[in-house]
């Protein structure tokens, strides 16, 4: 999908979109050349939509309604076969086997987007992008139409091009996601915890610094607030997988 045509197509959802009225909108848009299944979980006591999990074909998009104040994180799942009863397995991001991912996170490595939609004490929204779990493939978050102190979340860049090679994770010989710093080493140091849990202790590995010189407005670290967490209040934000350049 060209930019000319995605702006087009999201244009023509805010003019058939009905108002919103105690409600956000999620618009999912696979802009990669192959098919997705995002996967979805609801924070605690937060309702999952589409029963956490769905598939989405290449130029296809979708709209979610969230509850205001909603929490949750969503990623893409690649390579996925599944049964008439959705059981099956993802090349990445897969949830124990499962289309619908009900209460099960994805497996690492996987790009994460991650948002707090306001909370009982604060109408503000939290989101972004995460690469603490990884990264598997590009993905951006920004509200529509844009707004006071809003920004983009976003791992825009292939990553698996550039992956060190004791962080590759192959399927049939292709490099289908880069573990983590934590994934990969499985220390307290790498992961920010036990005596590292906190962020005067926990620093930015070399894989880190390298992740967040090629994704400089994504997570990179458990403790990278300050360059990656966006503050926003808006009704509509678009999620695109694979966003164009």
């Amino acid at each position: 999908m060209s930019p000319q045509q995605f702006l087009t197509s999201l244009l023509l959802h805010l003019l058939l979109s009905s108002t919103l009225t105690g409600g956000i909108q999620l618009i999912l848009v696979n802009n990669c050349e192959e098919s997705i299944w995002p996967g979805i979980l609801g924070g605690a006591g937060q309702p999952t939509p589409k029963d956490g999990g769905f598939h989405l074909s290449s130029a296809e998009e979708i709209v979610l309604d969230v509850p205001e104040k909603w929490s949750g994180r969503i990623w893409a799942r690649q390579g996925c076969s599944f049964n008439n009863n959705g059981r099956g397995s993802c090349d990445t991001g897969d949830c124990s086997g499962q289309l619908h991912c009900r209460g099960t996170g994805g497996t690492p490595p996987a790009t994460v987007v991650e948002m707090t939609l306001g909370s009982s004490s604060s109408a503000i929204q939290y989101y972004d992008v995460s690469l603490v779990d990884g990264f598997n493939l590009p993905v951006s978050m920004k509200p529509v139409g844009g707004g006071i102190g809003c920004g983009l979340a976003a791992c825009e860049v292939d990553l698996n091009v550039c992956c060190p090679s004791a962080l590759e994770v192959k399927k049939k010989g292709k490099i289908v996601g880069c573990k983590s710093a934590c994934l990969a080493m499985q220390s307290a140091k790498y992961c920010c915890t036990g005596e590292y849990g906190n962020p005067k202790t926990c620093k930015p590995t070399l894989f880190a610094h390298l992740f967040k010189a090629i994704c400089p407005k994504a997570y990179s670290y458990a403790f990278d607030d300050s360059s990656s967490l966006n503050k926003c209040r808006a009704s509509r934000y678009v999620i695109t997988f694979c966003p164009p350049k």
